[in-house]
C-alpha cells in the first residue's frame, strides 16, 4: 500500500454554517465547497490547507453516525483520511495485517473519493479513513 499523504481530518461539528465561521472568518481559511452525502448522513465542507484539508461534517440525521460520534464524544476530530493509490489493495493489505475493517468494500465519499474505514479497535482509537481519489 502506498500512503501517498493525510487526505483531510474530519472534524464533527453540530452546525456547519456556525462552525464555518471560526475556520473563515478568524482563521481565513477558503472554503472550497459544500456537500451532502446521502449514504453517509452529512452535510460537508471543505477548507484546503497547504497539501491537505480540513473537512468539517454536520450530521443531516439524528441518527446519523455524526450526530452518534457528537452525543457519545462531544464536537472535535472523528477521523483521519490517508490518500491511498489503490482502495482495494489498501483494504486487502490491512485486512491481511490483522486490521479490522468497517469496510470490506470501497464506498462512496465526499469529493468524489472512494473511501474505506478502519475499525478504531485496530487502530489504537483512531477512526482512520482510507481514500482514493485523483490528484
Amino acid at each position: 500500500m502506498n500512503v501517498k499523504k493525510l487526505d483531510h481530518i474530519g472534524i464533527a461539528v453540530k452546525n456547519l454554517d456556525e462552525a464555518l465561521k471560526l475556520y473563515q472568518d478568524i482563521l481565513g481559511l477558503e472554503c472550497a465547497g459544500t456537500e451532502v452525502v446521502e449514504e453517509q448522513k452529512v452535510r460537508v465542507a471543505f477548507l484546503p490547507i497547504g497539501d491537505t484539508e480540513v473537512e468539517l461534517l454536520e450530521s443531516t440525521d439524528e441518527e446519523g453516525p455524526i450526530a452518534k460520534f457528537i452525543e457519545k464524544k462531544g464536537e472535535g476530530i472523528q477521523h483521519l483520511a490517508f490518500r491511498v493509490d489503490n482502495i482495494e489493495e489498501a483494504i486487502e493489505e490491512m485486512k491481511e495485517k490483522g486490521v479490522r475493517m468497517i469496510d470490506e468494500k470501497p464506498r462512496y465519499g465526499a469529493g468524489g473519493a472512494r473511501i474505506a474505514f478502519c475499525h478504531p479497535k485496530s487502530t489504537n482509537g483512531i477512526l482512520v479513513e482510507l481514500s482514493e481519489r485523483e490528484d
